[in-house]
Protein backbone atom coordinates (compact mmCIF):
# COMPACT_ATOMS: atom_id res chain seq x y z
CA UNK A 1 0.00 0.00 0.00
CA UNK A 2 1.17 3.75 -1.03
CA UNK A 3 0.73 6.84 0.89
CA UNK A 4 -2.32 9.33 0.73
CA UNK A 5 -2.65 13.00 1.66
CA UNK A 6 -6.11 14.39 2.50
CA UNK A 7 -6.30 18.20 3.05
CA UNK A 8 -9.42 19.42 4.12
CA UNK A 9 -9.66 23.30 3.45
CA UNK A 10 -12.54 24.74 5.89
CA UNK A 11 -13.04 27.96 3.65
CA UNK A 12 -12.69 31.18 5.45
CA UNK A 13 -12.11 29.58 9.20
CA UNK A 14 -9.64 31.94 10.37
CA UNK A 15 -8.16 32.07 14.20
CA UNK A 16 -7.44 35.29 15.31
CA UNK A 17 -5.99 38.42 13.47
CA UNK A 18 -2.88 38.25 11.76
CA UNK A 19 0.00 41.01 13.14
CA UNK A 20 -0.93 42.90 9.74
CA UNK A 21 -4.76 42.58 10.23
CA UNK A 22 -4.48 46.99 10.36
CA UNK A 23 -3.26 46.99 7.21
CA UNK A 24 -6.02 44.96 5.79
CA UNK A 25 -8.85 47.01 7.73
CA UNK A 26 -9.12 43.80 10.18
CA UNK A 27 -7.64 44.61 12.74
CA UNK A 28 -9.82 42.39 15.66
CA UNK A 29 -11.19 40.09 13.51
CA UNK A 30 -11.14 36.31 14.31
CA UNK A 31 -13.47 34.29 12.85
CA UNK A 32 -13.51 31.09 15.03
CA UNK A 33 -13.12 32.73 18.34
CA UNK A 34 -15.50 35.95 17.82
CA UNK A 35 -17.94 33.07 16.66
CA UNK A 36 -17.83 31.40 19.75
CA UNK A 37 -18.19 34.64 22.12
CA UNK A 38 -20.98 35.66 20.62
CA UNK A 39 -22.66 32.13 20.61
CA UNK A 40 -21.16 31.84 24.33
CA UNK A 41 -19.74 29.06 23.58
CA UNK A 42 -18.69 26.30 20.84
CA UNK A 43 -19.68 22.15 20.71
CA UNK A 44 -17.29 20.66 18.79
CA UNK A 45 -15.95 17.51 20.74
CA UNK A 46 -14.71 15.91 17.78
CA UNK A 47 -12.01 18.74 16.59
CA UNK A 48 -11.51 19.24 20.58
CA UNK A 49 -10.09 15.77 20.94
CA UNK A 50 -8.16 16.34 17.70
CA UNK A 51 -6.66 19.57 19.33
CA UNK A 52 -8.31 22.60 18.36
CA UNK A 53 -8.81 24.29 21.83
CA UNK A 54 -4.70 23.57 22.25
CA UNK A 55 -3.98 25.75 19.81
CA UNK A 56 -5.77 29.01 21.05
CA UNK A 57 -8.75 29.75 23.78
CA UNK A 58 -11.50 29.44 22.33
CA UNK A 59 -15.45 29.54 24.61
CA UNK A 60 -16.71 26.07 24.59
CA UNK A 61 -13.86 24.24 22.90
CA UNK A 62 -11.47 23.18 25.50
CA UNK A 63 -7.69 22.35 25.33
CA UNK A 64 -7.51 18.14 25.27
CA UNK A 65 -5.25 16.53 27.78
CA UNK A 66 -4.13 14.43 25.29
CA UNK A 67 -4.79 15.41 21.82
CA UNK A 68 -5.03 12.66 19.07
CA UNK A 69 -3.52 14.89 16.04
CA UNK A 70 -1.18 17.28 15.92
CA UNK A 71 -2.14 21.11 16.28
CA UNK A 72 -1.09 24.86 15.45
CA UNK A 73 -1.32 27.41 13.11
CA UNK A 74 -0.43 29.44 9.95
CA UNK A 75 0.79 32.61 8.90
CA UNK A 76 -0.07 33.89 5.50
CA UNK A 77 3.09 34.70 3.81
CA UNK A 78 1.45 36.13 0.05
CA UNK A 79 0.22 39.83 0.36
CA UNK A 80 -4.02 39.60 0.63
CA UNK A 81 -6.42 37.43 1.74
CA UNK A 82 -9.18 35.53 -0.80
CA UNK A 83 -9.51 32.15 -1.51
CA UNK A 84 -7.22 31.77 -4.69
CA UNK A 85 -4.16 33.46 -2.35
CA UNK A 86 -4.69 30.83 0.50
CA UNK A 87 -4.99 27.87 -1.62
CA UNK A 88 -2.41 28.61 -3.93
CA UNK A 89 -0.08 29.91 -0.77
CA UNK A 90 -0.86 25.92 0.42
CA UNK A 91 0.47 24.68 -2.45
CA UNK A 92 3.40 26.09 -2.47
CA UNK A 93 2.83 30.11 -4.48
CA UNK A 94 4.02 33.33 -2.61
CA UNK A 95 2.42 36.42 -4.11
CA UNK A 96 4.26 39.19 -3.44
CA UNK A 97 1.93 41.28 -4.85
CA UNK A 98 -1.87 40.93 -4.05
CA UNK A 99 -4.35 40.34 -6.68
CA UNK A 100 -5.98 43.97 -7.85
CA UNK A 101 -9.02 45.20 -6.15
CA UNK A 102 -11.76 47.76 -7.45
CA UNK A 103 -13.55 49.72 -4.58
CA UNK A 104 -14.84 52.32 -7.03
CA UNK A 105 -15.99 49.50 -9.63
CA UNK A 106 -13.76 48.30 -12.56
CA UNK A 107 -12.41 51.18 -14.91
CA UNK A 108 -15.56 52.92 -17.80
CA UNK A 109 -13.55 52.10 -20.53
CA UNK A 110 -12.87 48.30 -19.23
CA UNK A 111 -16.80 48.32 -18.89
CA UNK A 112 -17.87 49.94 -22.62
CA UNK A 113 -15.52 47.31 -24.25
CA UNK A 114 -17.04 44.20 -22.51
CA UNK A 115 -20.24 45.50 -23.12
CA UNK A 116 -19.26 45.59 -26.64
CA UNK A 117 -17.65 42.17 -26.81
CA UNK A 118 -20.69 40.41 -25.07
CA UNK A 119 -23.57 42.09 -27.22
CA UNK A 120 -25.22 43.64 -23.62
CA UNK A 121 -25.35 46.40 -21.70
CA UNK A 122 -24.38 45.67 -18.01
CA UNK A 123 -25.88 47.35 -14.52
CA UNK A 124 -24.46 47.30 -11.09
CA UNK A 125 -20.31 47.74 -11.57
CA UNK A 126 -19.67 48.63 -7.85
CA UNK A 127 -18.65 46.70 -4.68
CA UNK A 128 -21.54 44.84 -3.17
CA UNK A 129 -22.76 42.27 -1.49
CA UNK A 130 -23.63 39.60 -3.79
CA UNK A 131 -27.38 38.88 -1.94
CA UNK A 132 -27.98 42.43 -1.27
CA UNK A 133 -27.53 43.65 -4.95
CA UNK A 134 -29.37 40.94 -7.23
CA UNK A 135 -32.53 42.16 -4.50
CA UNK A 136 -31.80 45.32 -5.22
CA UNK A 137 -30.69 45.23 -9.46
CA UNK A 138 -32.51 42.05 -10.07
CA UNK A 139 -36.08 43.41 -11.24
CA UNK A 140 -34.16 46.23 -13.61
CA UNK A 141 -31.70 43.35 -14.94
CA UNK A 142 -35.09 40.93 -16.00
CA UNK A 143 -36.82 43.65 -17.14
CA UNK A 144 -33.92 44.51 -19.76
CA UNK A 145 -31.60 41.32 -19.57
CA UNK A 146 -28.57 43.36 -18.57
CA UNK A 147 -26.39 41.19 -16.81
CA UNK A 148 -25.53 42.50 -12.80
CA UNK A 149 -21.72 43.08 -12.68
CA UNK A 150 -20.25 43.69 -9.22
CA UNK A 151 -17.25 43.17 -6.93
CA UNK A 152 -16.04 43.19 -3.33
CA UNK A 153 -12.73 44.00 -1.13
CA UNK A 154 -11.68 40.89 -2.37
CA UNK A 155 -9.95 40.43 -6.54
CA UNK A 156 -13.59 39.12 -8.27
CA UNK A 157 -15.42 40.09 -10.82
CA UNK A 158 -18.86 38.86 -10.35
CA UNK A 159 -21.66 38.39 -12.87
CA UNK A 160 -24.96 37.84 -10.93
CA UNK A 161 -27.75 36.71 -13.86
CA UNK A 162 -31.38 35.08 -13.56
CA UNK A 163 -31.12 31.85 -15.20
CA UNK A 164 -34.50 32.36 -16.87
CA UNK A 165 -33.19 35.54 -18.60
CA UNK A 166 -29.59 34.43 -19.37
CA UNK A 167 -29.44 31.15 -19.40
CA UNK A 168 -26.21 29.25 -18.17
CA UNK A 169 -23.93 28.74 -21.27
CA UNK A 170 -24.86 32.21 -22.01
CA UNK A 171 -23.48 33.11 -18.57
CA UNK A 172 -20.80 31.19 -18.85
CA UNK A 173 -20.27 32.49 -22.39
CA UNK A 174 -19.90 36.33 -21.13
CA UNK A 175 -17.26 35.30 -17.87
CA UNK A 176 -15.21 33.61 -20.65
CA UNK A 177 -14.66 36.64 -21.95
CA UNK A 178 -14.64 38.87 -19.18
CA UNK A 179 -11.62 36.61 -17.53
CA UNK A 180 -10.01 36.88 -21.34
CA UNK A 181 -10.33 40.52 -21.00
CA UNK A 182 -9.01 40.81 -17.14
CA UNK A 183 -5.19 40.61 -17.43
CA UNK A 184 -2.07 42.67 -16.56
CA UNK A 185 -3.42 45.52 -14.22
CA UNK A 186 -6.96 44.32 -14.19
CA UNK A 187 -6.07 40.32 -13.69
CA UNK A 188 -8.17 39.60 -11.09
CA UNK A 189 -7.98 36.52 -9.29
CA UNK A 190 -11.46 35.16 -10.16
CA UNK A 191 -14.17 35.81 -12.38
CA UNK A 192 -17.55 34.45 -10.94
CA UNK A 193 -20.85 33.09 -12.10
CA UNK A 194 -24.12 34.02 -10.14
CA UNK A 195 -26.74 32.84 -11.46
CA UNK A 196 -29.75 33.52 -9.11
CA UNK A 197 -33.90 32.76 -9.97
CA UNK A 198 -36.77 33.29 -8.40
CA UNK A 199 -39.01 36.75 -8.82
CA UNK A 200 -38.66 40.25 -7.69
CA UNK A 201 -38.74 40.01 -3.56
CA UNK A 202 -37.37 36.43 -3.41
CA UNK A 203 -34.56 36.19 -5.28
CA UNK A 204 -32.22 33.04 -4.57
CA UNK A 205 -28.57 32.19 -5.66
CA UNK A 206 -28.41 28.53 -7.02
CA UNK A 207 -25.54 26.01 -6.96
CA UNK A 208 -24.35 26.81 -10.21
CA UNK A 209 -21.85 29.14 -9.40
CA UNK A 210 -18.73 28.51 -11.71
CA UNK A 211 -15.24 30.12 -10.95
CA UNK A 212 -12.91 31.40 -13.51
CA UNK A 213 -9.39 31.56 -11.94
CA UNK A 214 -6.37 32.24 -13.78
CA UNK A 215 -3.01 29.64 -13.64
CA UNK A 216 -0.30 29.59 -10.68
CA UNK A 217 2.68 31.32 -11.96
CA UNK A 218 4.60 27.99 -11.06
CA UNK A 219 4.23 24.47 -10.61
CA UNK A 220 2.57 23.52 -7.39
CA UNK A 221 2.17 20.88 -4.92
CA UNK A 222 -0.73 19.70 -7.80
CA UNK A 223 1.95 19.37 -9.96
CA UNK A 224 4.45 17.44 -8.13
CA UNK A 225 2.11 14.85 -7.36
CA UNK A 226 0.85 14.17 -10.46
CA UNK A 227 4.50 14.31 -11.95
CA UNK A 228 5.50 10.87 -9.57
CA UNK A 229 2.14 9.03 -11.25
CA UNK A 230 -0.16 9.52 -8.39
CA UNK A 231 -3.41 10.95 -8.41
CA UNK A 232 -4.93 14.57 -7.36
CA UNK A 233 -8.44 14.24 -6.62
CA UNK A 234 -10.25 17.33 -6.04
CA UNK A 235 -13.68 18.29 -4.61
CA UNK A 236 -15.59 21.58 -4.74
CA UNK A 237 -14.05 24.50 -6.29
CA UNK A 238 -10.17 23.34 -5.84
CA UNK A 239 -10.27 22.63 -9.69
CA UNK A 240 -11.05 25.90 -10.43
CA UNK A 241 -9.14 27.47 -7.93
CA UNK A 242 -6.02 26.03 -9.86
CA UNK A 243 -7.86 26.33 -13.20
CA UNK A 244 -7.38 22.56 -13.36
CA UNK A 245 -3.51 22.51 -13.01
CA UNK A 246 -2.37 19.67 -11.38
CA UNK A 247 -5.77 18.08 -11.13
CA UNK A 248 -6.30 14.37 -12.32
CA UNK A 249 -9.41 13.74 -11.21
CA UNK A 250 -12.65 16.30 -9.97
CA UNK A 251 -15.80 15.93 -7.75
CA UNK A 252 -18.02 18.69 -8.02
CA UNK A 253 -19.86 19.89 -5.04
CA UNK A 254 -22.67 22.50 -4.10
CA UNK A 255 -22.43 22.34 0.09
CA UNK A 256 -20.42 21.16 3.09
CA UNK A 257 -22.47 18.47 3.44
CA UNK A 258 -22.00 17.02 -0.27
CA UNK A 259 -18.00 18.17 -0.25
CA UNK A 260 -17.42 15.70 2.30
CA UNK A 261 -19.79 12.87 1.09
CA UNK A 262 -17.38 13.27 -2.06
CA UNK A 263 -14.27 13.52 -0.25
CA UNK A 264 -15.32 10.09 1.48
CA UNK A 265 -15.84 8.53 -2.13
CA UNK A 266 -12.59 9.09 -3.35
CA UNK A 267 -11.24 7.71 0.07
CA UNK A 268 -13.12 4.87 -0.74
CA UNK A 269 -11.33 4.68 -4.15
CA UNK A 270 -8.06 3.79 -2.39
CA UNK A 271 -6.09 5.47 -4.86
CA UNK A 272 -2.73 6.80 -3.73
CA UNK A 273 -1.29 10.76 -3.92
CA UNK A 274 -3.33 13.86 -2.64
CA UNK A 275 -7.16 14.42 -1.90
CA UNK A 276 -7.66 17.97 -1.81
CA UNK A 277 -11.11 19.20 -0.68
CA UNK A 278 -12.78 22.61 -0.08
CA UNK A 279 -15.53 23.15 2.12
CA UNK A 280 -17.05 26.57 0.90
CA UNK A 281 -20.73 27.19 2.83
CA UNK A 282 -18.54 28.74 5.82
CA UNK A 283 -17.57 31.59 3.52
CA UNK A 284 -20.13 31.30 0.96
CA UNK A 285 -23.36 31.05 3.25
CA UNK A 286 -22.80 32.49 6.59
CA UNK A 287 -19.50 34.49 7.25
CA UNK A 288 -20.20 36.98 3.70
CA UNK A 289 -23.46 37.63 5.15
CA UNK A 290 -22.55 37.99 8.70
CA UNK A 291 -24.31 34.89 10.34
CA UNK A 292 -22.75 34.04 13.34
CA UNK A 293 -25.60 31.68 14.03
CA UNK A 294 -25.49 29.96 11.16
CA UNK A 295 -21.68 29.46 10.81
CA UNK A 296 -21.55 27.74 14.18
CA UNK A 297 -23.98 25.16 13.41
CA UNK A 298 -21.99 24.48 9.95
CA UNK A 299 -19.05 23.87 12.08
CA UNK A 300 -21.32 21.75 14.07
CA UNK A 301 -22.14 19.62 11.21
CA UNK A 302 -18.85 19.48 10.26
CA UNK A 303 -17.99 18.29 13.10
CA UNK A 304 -20.43 15.63 13.54
CA UNK A 305 -18.84 14.58 9.95
CA UNK A 306 -15.34 14.32 11.13
CA UNK A 307 -15.41 10.56 12.82
CA UNK A 308 -16.62 9.28 9.30
CA UNK A 309 -13.40 10.52 7.76
CA UNK A 310 -11.10 9.47 10.50
CA UNK A 311 -12.99 6.28 9.97
CA UNK A 312 -12.48 5.65 6.65
CA UNK A 313 -8.40 6.61 6.88
CA UNK A 314 -6.17 3.93 6.28
CA UNK A 315 -3.21 3.06 8.30
CA UNK A 316 -0.78 5.02 6.18
CA UNK A 317 -2.94 8.26 5.76
CA UNK A 318 -1.94 11.88 6.07
CA UNK A 319 -4.78 13.85 7.17
CA UNK A 320 -4.67 17.68 6.90
CA UNK A 321 -7.24 20.19 8.38
CA UNK A 322 -7.12 23.76 7.92
CA UNK A 323 -8.21 27.05 6.33
CA UNK A 324 -7.33 29.67 3.56
CA UNK A 325 -8.23 32.54 5.23
CA UNK A 326 -10.91 34.50 7.95
CA UNK A 327 -14.09 35.28 7.08
CA UNK A 328 -14.90 37.03 10.67
CA UNK A 329 -19.01 37.42 11.00
CA UNK A 330 -19.15 39.29 13.73
CA UNK A 331 -17.68 42.42 12.49
CA UNK A 332 -19.08 44.75 10.38
CA UNK A 333 -17.53 44.38 7.24
CA UNK A 334 -18.92 41.32 5.13
CA UNK A 335 -15.51 40.68 3.50
CA UNK A 336 -12.60 38.18 3.94
CA UNK A 337 -10.46 38.88 6.74
CA UNK A 338 -6.51 38.80 7.10
CA UNK A 339 -5.97 35.65 10.12
CA UNK A 340 -4.27 32.90 11.05
CA UNK A 341 -5.73 29.75 10.27
CA UNK A 342 -5.80 26.34 12.14
CA UNK A 343 -3.79 23.75 11.43
CA UNK A 344 -4.68 20.07 12.37
CA UNK A 345 -3.09 16.78 11.65
CA UNK A 346 -4.03 13.42 12.38
CA UNK A 347 -2.58 10.06 11.13
CA UNK A 348 -2.88 6.35 12.84
CA UNK A 349 0.58 5.98 12.47
CA UNK A 350 1.99 9.77 13.54
CA UNK A 351 2.77 11.07 16.73
CA UNK A 352 -0.17 13.15 18.61
CA UNK A 353 -0.26 15.63 20.77
CA UNK A 354 2.68 17.59 18.95
CA UNK A 355 2.88 21.38 19.38
CA UNK A 356 3.50 22.55 15.50
CA UNK A 357 3.24 26.18 16.32
CA UNK A 358 3.20 29.14 14.37
CA UNK A 359 4.01 28.19 10.99
CA UNK A 360 5.55 31.08 8.54
CA UNK A 361 3.55 30.29 5.66
CA UNK A 362 0.50 28.03 4.27
CA UNK A 363 3.22 26.65 1.79
CA UNK A 364 4.44 24.10 4.84
CA UNK A 365 1.44 22.54 4.38
CA UNK A 366 2.88 21.71 0.34
CA UNK A 367 6.22 20.68 1.86
CA UNK A 368 5.19 18.40 4.33
CA UNK A 369 2.82 16.74 1.79
CA UNK A 370 5.43 16.73 -0.54
CA UNK A 371 7.97 14.97 1.63
CA UNK A 372 5.71 12.86 2.90
CA UNK A 373 4.57 11.59 -0.80
CA UNK A 374 8.31 11.65 -1.38
CA UNK A 375 7.47 13.46 -4.71
CA UNK A 376 10.90 15.78 -5.89
CA UNK A 377 12.09 18.22 -4.28
CA UNK A 378 9.50 20.76 -3.08
CA UNK A 379 11.27 24.66 -2.60
CA UNK A 380 8.66 26.48 -0.67
CA UNK A 381 7.94 26.10 3.17
CA UNK A 382 8.88 23.62 5.72
CA UNK A 383 7.86 20.31 6.30
CA UNK A 384 6.81 19.45 9.48
CA UNK A 385 6.88 15.71 8.65
CA UNK A 386 9.28 14.80 10.82
CA UNK A 387 8.14 16.60 13.78
CA UNK A 388 5.17 14.27 14.07
CA UNK A 389 6.87 10.82 12.59
CA UNK A 390 7.05 8.45 15.13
Amino acid sequence: MGRRAIVIVLDSVGIGALPDAREYGDEGSDTLGNIARVQEGLTLPNLEKLGLGNIKPLQGVKPALEPAGNYGKMAEASAGKDTTTGHWEMAGVILKQAFPTFPQGFPAEFISEFEQKIGRRVIGNEVASGTEIIQRLGPEHMKTGKPIVYTSADSVFQIAAHEHVIPLPELMRICTIAREMLAGELKVGRVIARPFVGEPGNFTRTANRHDFAVSPPHPTLLDYVQRKGLAVQAVGKIRDIFNGQGVTEHKPSKSNAEGVDKTLEFMMEHQDGLIMTNLVDFDMLYGHRNNAEGYAEALKEFDRRLPEILHNLEDDDLLIITADHGCDPTTSSTDHSREYVPLLVYGKKLRRGVDLGIRNTFSDVGATVAEYLETEAFPWGKSFFRSISR
